[in-house]
């Protein structure tokens, strides 16, 4: 029944630009609780922005003095009562030097500091979500694409990382710089500080103009760019089937469609985000120009100096810049917010209970199982296995056969524990599964499932995945157990070859051998074949099922075959249909009957 919850594969899409989180106050809120272990370092950092703020904020007024004692000096040098004094412009130009060192050493510290701390949240996170994987129920991952999975460790877990090395000292120093201009500005001429501050509503209306138009095109954006990755990772994926039913125009053209919006798109936000500097700049010209003008009235009239109208003109420029600059710090936020809300909301999903109170001992497990009434279903209201009870002795052979949709894979996933019945109870050696630790009582278990896994790494530590302490010899006695080892060796490299990261550059029939030599390696109590032998040929199989019946002696086995020829010689055959074990005997027993197993079983033969 699992394969009907499985997700579809897809890529995520991660952050759009300017996403806003459903909580903005509430993710800050977890976010800043989040770090608040760095809350000293955190505190360095402000203070060491503050400071390079204030040393730069300093920088154009005294060097405006420079220019005022050089005015000055040609004024005089025309006059013939003096020259220009180099010594002391050569002393302001030290100091303001030393002033725009100090500014840049203090910038560098606290954005040290700043990176050191985000890189730290960002690796515990990525541990603790790493860590959390391990402990949610499987109904989270089947409910769930892929791309939705990863997007919360890569992609939303670097948005919150970048908006938080940035946002917090952008805002410090923008704040500061702020502050501390208009200060100076003020300082110089009140009248002249008018005029700049008319031009910032002027160029704050333009530009949230400019954003309210380009933002629904970075929303197409991003939208469509997920769909044309979507588009490419299903035609790589599937380009075997996409060229045998020659469906390669189709892809083509569903791909120039999506590429075609996604280019419309992208130039159009491009463009209109691309219009705010060349905005900004026209207004902030125009404030250069009446600034300008009425700096050369004051002086003329001998009420500033020339250094002062030069200072000022610096100063309206960096009056603009903290402005722009805090525009887009919480745009920046507002992603980094929806980011941590993402991610926390992943952290704060339902867990496995993984220790229970007093657990019994999974050490010296036997093979008893029983289902006593067991009712079960993955929504509440649709249960899928209604009333199933069986007992198994220890080294029995069991078969769960039935038509697809019946509840057998459903069966395997309640006995391992992937989920919790609804009812009734399953027991293993007398004691309820739910009084063993998850993590011991799946220790008891081997499995060889229908899909095969196998991961980025040679063949024979895929192998030894089954028992990561077993040496090269008993790796290798597994693989000829599972009849492995002879194309292991015909491979180039042998057990050395890599496996590349989908295993393709192996069939996959091979796949299902390496799978099956990992369950012998294993070598648990308890064995759980999930049409085990579903992918390689009727020879090999008949060699794989003498090995299996090596393999099955002394231990419990559970097997899941619709091949109805490879459980013949089970001690129990469970036939199961809509949930309910209708049918329960030996092979022959069965057959006798003349029921729903004898039709099965001679339904294949008529077929073939």
């Amino acid at each position: 029944m699992a394969e009907n919850n499985r997700p579809r594969r897809g890529p995520g899409r991660g952050m759009v630009p300017g996403e806003k989180p459903k909580d903005l106050k509430g993710s800050i809120g977890k976010l800043m609780s989040y770090i608040s272990r760095f809350k000293f370092a955190i505190f360095i950092v402000m203070v060491m922005a503050a400071l390079s703020t204030v040393f730069s904020v300093f920088g154009p007024k005294i060097l405006g003095r420079a220019t005022t004692v050089l005015s000055e000096g040609l004024v005089n040098k025309i006059s013939g009562v003096g020259g220009i004094d180099f010594d002391k412009i050569a002393k302001i130009l030290l100091f303001t030097l030393g002033l725009y060192v100090l500014s840049a050493v203090f910038s560098l510290i606290q954005g040290f500091i700043m990176t050191g701390i985000t890189q730290k949240v960002s690796y515990q996170l990525r541990k603790e979500i790493s860590l959390k994987i391990n402990r949610m129920p499987m109904k989270y991952f089947e409910t769930r694409t892929y791309g939705e999975i990863l997007s919360r460790i890569t992609n939303d877990v670097d948005t919150l990382s970048q908006g938080l090395n940035q946002s917090i000292t952008q805002i410090i120093t923008s704040v500061a710089t702020l502050i501390g201009v208009l200060v100076m500005m003020l300082s110089i001429s009140v009248h002249m500080t008018l005029i700049a501050i008319i031009i910032l509503p002027i160029s704050m209306g333009l530009i949230s103009f400019v954003i309210k138009k380009s933002q629904k095109f970075f929303k197409v954006q991003q939208e469509y760019l997920g769909k044309i990755n979507g588009t490419i990772e299903e035609t790589y994926g599937g380009h075997l089937v996409v060229k045998a039913f020659n469906k390669e125009n189709d892809f083509v053209r569903d791909f120039n469609e999506t590429n075609d919006v996604l280019y419309n798109s992208a130039w159009k936000s491009q463009f209109f985000s691309g219009m705010m500097m060349p905005i900004m700049q026209f207004v902030g010209n125009l404030g250069y120009a009446a600034v300008a003008l009425l700096g050369g009235l004051l002086a003329i009239k001998g009420r500033i100096s020339i250094g002062d109208i030069q200072a000022f003109i610096q100063y309206v420029k960096n009056f603009t810049q903290p402005i722009q600059q805090i525009a887009q710090v919480i745009n920046q936020v507002q992603s980094m917010a929806a980011a941590s809300e993402r991610v926390f909301e992943f952290l704060d999903e339902e867990e496995e209970e993984q220790e229970v109170p007093n657990p019994v001992s999974a050490k010296n497990i036997k093979g008893y199982v029983d289902f006593e009434h067991i009712k079960f279903g993955y929504n509440k209201d649709q249960t899928i296995i209604k009333d199933f009870s069986a007992k198994v002795k220890p080294g029995q052979k069991v078969a769960i056969v039935g038509p697809t949709g019946a509840g057998k894979t459903t069966m395997v996933k309640l006995l391992m524990r992937f989920y919790d019945v609804d009812s009734g109870s399953i027991k293993i050696d007398g004691h309820d599964i739910r009084d063993f630790n998850r993590r011991e009582l799946r220790d008891a278990f081997g499995m060889v499932l229908q899909d095969t896994w196998a991961y980025k790494a040679s063949i024979m530590e895929n192998i030894r995945y089954g028992r990561l302490d077993a040496t090269d010899e008993e790796v290798i006695a597994a693989a000829k157990a599972a009849h492995a080892h002879h194309f292991i060796e015909t491979l180039p490299g042998g057990y050395d070859m890599e496996l590349n990261e989908d295993a393709s550059n192996v069939s996959q029939g091979q796949k299902q051998l390496l799978t099956i030599a990992r369950a012998i390696l294993a070598d648990n109590p308890i064995l759980i074949l999930d049409e085990a032998t579903s992918s390689v040929d009727t020879r090999t199989e008949i060699r794989i099922q003498k090995a299996m019946d090596n393999l099955m002696k002394g231990r419990t086995s559970f097997v899941i075959a619709h091949r109805l020829s490879t459980i013949k010689d089970a001690d129990m055959i469970l036939v199961m249909k809509d949930g309910d074990i209708i049918e329960q005997g030996t092979h022959d027993e069965l057959l006798e009957r003349k029921g729903f197993y004898a039709d099965l079983y001679n339904s294949q033969f008529e077929r073939s």
